[in-house]
């Protein structure tokens, strides 16, 4: 790559965000690309997949050992994939958005991510709440284009909706613009139907579904992900799929979000929808993929 390029990942907690990130550095990898991954979650666990399932320390633990030597916050991991863990304050104390500042401030200001000169480096973000530490790749520019995970479930898409807020409030001053919707644990097409037509109403644009399938459970477990731990799968095509689409993605989108009323209508009317195909899958009615 003639210019690095820098991503970030939103997606609310527990949806497959951190999963789906660390298969596609490994994607990235894996095609010949040169790759950093910052894990901005508190919880501290977006990169143990690419190191054996095992954690490392985080900026916040370097920062409170008073250690100067910042070169130890970066860990390699599968296939030299270079592997930060923001980290969050201590149980009860302080902002859990903190340790993204506070990570941000030690790459940028001691030039580690120019030391290292990833092709790309990859933020993968809590997206639950889009404010204070939380916002600084969007708001600050820092990540050129923003993607997000989400499933059909309705709080997934409600956190999406809240991430396109922060897009458009700071689109018109140097802010990150959306890239796209990766559709994760997708297991009917009524539940992308649903995805697709979220995106059309918001003005946005899917990159990739991902189905769910027990290989990714089963690489987890074995602390590795699909693309090391199954490498064969067809899971792991798609995981290169979304690399090659992420990598060659120069769409950046304002999106228009949902109020929210609208967005409860509009959702109310969806859930019904997927309740049925679920419905009338049960008792052996056949999708003929004409939609709900």
């Amino acid at each position: 790559m003639s210019k690095r390029k820098q991503i970030a990942i939103y997606g609310k907690g527990g949806i497959g965000k951190s999963t789906t990130t660390s298969n596609l550095s490994a994607a990235l990898s894996d095609i010949g690309y040169s790759v950093m991954q910052v894990g901005c979650d508190p919880k501290n666990d977006s990169t143990n997949s690419l190191r054996g399932g095992k954690p490392i320390p985080t900026v916040m633990d370097t920062l409170r050992s008073e250690s100067n030597d910042f070169e130890k916050v970066i860990h390699e991991g599968y296939n030299g994939i270079l592997c930060v863990e923001a980290g969050g304050p201590e149980p009860g104390v302080g902002c859990a958005g903190r340790g993204i500042i506070a990570a941000i401030e030690l790459l940028d200001n001691n030039g580690i991510i120019d030391d290292y000169d990833p092709d790309i480096v990859i933020y993968d973000v809590l997206g639950d709440v889009v404010c204070g530490g939380f916002a600084i790749p969007i708001r600050q520019g820092l990540a050129e284009q923003i993607y997000t995970v989400t499933s059909s479930d309705y709080m997934a898409i409600y956190a999406v909706n809240n991430l396109f807020k922060g897009i458009l409030k700071y689109s018109g001053s140097g802010g990150g613009l959306l890239g796209g919707i990766i559709g994760n644990s997708i297991k009917s097409l009524a539940e992308k139907e649903m995805i697709e037509d979220f995106s059309h109403k918001t003005d946005s644009e899917v990159i990739q579904y991902v189905p769910r399938s027990p290989t990714v459970t089963k690489c987890e477990l074995e602390g590795k992900t699909t693309i090391e731990g199954d490498p064969d799968s067809e899971q792991a095509e798609v995981y290169r799929e979304l690399a090659r689409k992420v990598i060659n993605n120069q769409k950046k989108f304002i999106p228009k979000p949902f109020d929210a009323d609208d967005l409860n209508n509009w959702g109310s009317t969806w859930v019904s929808r997927i309740l049925l195909h679920q419905k009338t899958s049960s008792q052996g009615i056949q999708d003929d993929g004409s939609g709900v």
